[in-house]
């Protein structure tokens, strides 16, 4: 079997695992057959290891297998894919004077990150109904056509095709300098029109979008006060962007302009090397009967716990000596996404958290130089 079929085959046996559980135990057995195929044919990531005298043979556990830092992504084509086949690249969002980050896709390869994301974007935002038609959504980004590399927008566009959105729009623009905007004045049409047709609205976007539209409210001196069952999905993220507001005081922001339990504000931890998604929370509302949280950490009160789908494994790691830390210390996130089939599956972030059980609390970035070219290739 050449290359594209063994990582077709494992991609397959993956999506049907998706449909379930994947249990401690068949995790180490996946990562360990993904992380010998990926050895064997992503020639840069196979580099990587060697230059730290690893390779399949000397493996018996998931945690063993070296992870890619971040900064790689920008430098290398990390893939198992022929360039040929390349018919996406999803791009970080850094500032444009920097190089982005590169996660090369196909149709493949989207098939699986398509199938990571749904569900688990279904049991967080539409914990009752995976197809709950009655919402309206809005994402506060561009449009697929205006911004084709972001990995965010492309996850919404899923969201809008696969879970069958009647009325889903893009409010964001992209400027000539690559910068996201909002039509603050036509998301608040359309929000005025949900509340006068007394739908409930799924707000969808990063924290610098939400910022920007909620000042262009107080400006005004505007507040609305969306229908029960509207909820939040906030990505995180200013990168100068906008003024940075804390979690509770934007989340308290929005809550007070929109009218919308801090219950039903969920953040979302992705990244464009990535293609599984981490949430903090499960939208519940105490008005709305028969909805139950997913996980006992739902109150606003408590901390705002990320956890990934059970095809993804974190470590919490020591920068200094790249160890897990234990319960309640603060690391490095460390991801081994077994949807990243088609390019690297151990991923090394400069996110900092502090470790919770099975979950992490999300600190922020860490102040750390990139690491360059040879550097990574060191042991």
């Amino acid at each position: 079997m050449n290359s594209i079929g063994a990582l077709e085959s494992f991609a397959a046996r993956l999506r049907r695992a998706m449909s379930g559980s994947i249990a401690a135990l068949a995790f180490n057995d996946l990562a360990l057959e993904l992380f010998a195929l990926q050895f064997e044919h992503n020639s840069l990531y196979r580099s990587f290891c060697q230059g730290r005298q690893l390779s399949p043979a000397g493996l018996r556990r998931w945690e063993q297998i070296p992870a890619i830092p971040t900064p790689a992504f920008k430098e290398w084509e990390l893939s198992c894919l022929p360039a040929e086949e390349r018919s996406v690249v999803f791009l970080s969002s850094g500032t444009t004077e920097h190089q982005p980050s590169r996660h090369f896709h196909s149709h493949r390869s989207l098939e699986i990150y398509e199938a990571s994301l749904l569900g688990w974007f279904g049991v967080h935002l539409l914990p009752n109904d995976p197809k709950n038609f009655s919402l309206r959504a809005l994402a506060l980004t561009p449009s697929p056509a205006q911004a084709p590399h972001s990995s965010l927008v492309h996850m919404f566009e899923t969201v809008q095709r696969r879970l069958g959105f009647t009325k889903f729009s893009f409010t964001g623009a992209k400027t000539e300098e690559g910068i996201w905007v909002i039509d603050c004045q036509a998301m608040i049409a359309l929000l005025q029109e949900a509340v006068l047709a007394k739908e409930p609205v799924m707000l969808l976007g990063t924290a610098f979008s939400f910022v920007h539209l909620l000042d262009h409210m107080a400006q005004r001196n505007l507040a609305l006060r969306l229908p029960a069952g509207s909820r939040v999905m906030e990505t995180g993220g200013y990168k100068g962007r906008s003024r940075a507001l804390s979690k509770p005081e934007l989340h308290s922001f929005i809550a007070s302009e929109f009218g919308i339990p801090r219950s039903c504000i969920v953040c979302e931890y992705g990244m464009s090397e990535l293609s599984s998604q981490a949430y903090d929370r499960v939208c519940w509302s105490p008005s709305q009967p028969g909805r139950k949280p997913l996980f006992a950490d739902v109150s606003h009160q408590e901390a705002r716990c990320f956890r990934f789908p059970s095809w993804v494994r974190v470590q919490i790691v020591s920068p200094e000596s790249g160890q897990p830390v234990t319960e309640a210390q603060t690391g490095l996130i460390r991801v081994f996404d077994l949807a990243n089939v088609y390019s690297v599956m151990a991923v090394q972030t400069d996110d900092l958290a502090v470790r919770r059980g099975d979950g992490f609390e999300l600190i922020g970035r860490a102040e750390l130089a990139e690491a360059r070219g040879c550097s990574l290739m060191a042991q």
